[in-house]
């Protein structure tokens, strides 16, 4: 067994138990091509238990967040079926080792969109939009990690939930958004805090999938990443996201 593939059984089987792994990469010497060799890997091992690949997720599209962690580009991770959650639906606590969930704008794709394509080439390629939630879930003890090994263990990526699906033509440049907690208000953003526009998180989707030679397909999802920090869930919760013009999406949180 390589390396490589050692590591991609350990985030594998910490992601199907829920249970805490060690750091291995303290020293932040993994590269990225190593870390993303890892997530594929790992994503592989779901793949061969019957799961579906069903699209992708972008992360690190503020350019705040971009900055902190010194990097130059965005980071993604792949979608499967088994994460997806139904809209409204109960999520069981005791999955996730340290969940914590993020207001997005989802796109599904009605034709391939493969590799380097212009904003109104990714636009023309989109069947709809629609407010969502992704459940982020870090399988590191003490929720502590390198950038390398974010990445290796699928940019935190764990469940998503997609709300009423809307026209591409809609203007979602900047749709003022709230994340709520038991009807409570804890985030306030807008869509224009992914990259400026979302648009461009698709954009980069593309470019960084095709570059992994995995082109975007039609049908796949794509999460255009977190238009405002993260929230921690706890049991008994009920949380949802609000979306100007597009609706909401929700999910609750059970033990």
């Amino acid at each position: 067994m390589t390396v490589h593939s050692e590591y991609a059984k350990l985030l594998d089987d910490a992601a199907r138990h829920a249970h805490e792994v060690a750091q291995f990469d303290t020293d932040n010497a993994l590269s990225l091509e190593a870390a993303y060799a890892i997530q594929a890997a790992s994503i592989a091992r779901r793949i061969e238990r019957g799961e579906r690949r069903v699209g992708v997720k972008m992360g690190f599209t503020s350019r705040a967040k971009m900055v902190q962690m010194g990097l130059s580009d965005v980071i993604w991770g792949r979608l499967t079926s088994a994460m997806q959650i139904e809209e409204g639906s109960s999520i069981a606590f005791s999955r996730y080792v340290h969940p914590r969930v993020e207001p997005e704008i989802a796109f599904v794709l009605k034709r391939d969109l493969p590799g380097d394509v212009t904003g109104p080439q990714a636009l023309a390629a989109v069947e709809a939009i629609a407010p969502a939630l992704e459940v982020i879930d870090s399988r590191y003890k003490d929720f502590k990690f390198t950038l390398p090994e974010v990445i290796a263990d699928n940019a935190s990526s764990s469940g998503f939930v997609i709300g009423a699906w809307h026209s591409p033509s809609t203007d979602f440049a900047n749709l003022g958004l709230t994340l709520d907690i038991d009807g409570r208000t804890v985030q306030v953003g807008s869509t224009a805090a992914l990259l400026g526009h979302p648009l461009r998180s698709l954009v980069a989707a593309a470019r960084l999938s095709a570059q992994a030679g995995e082109p975007l397909k039609a049908g796949w999802l794509v999460m255009a990443g977190g238009a405002t920090p993260a929230e921690w869930i706890k049991p008994g919760q009920y949380v949802s996201v609000q979306m100007e013009k597009l609706g909401s999406a929700g999910l609750s949180v059970g033990g």
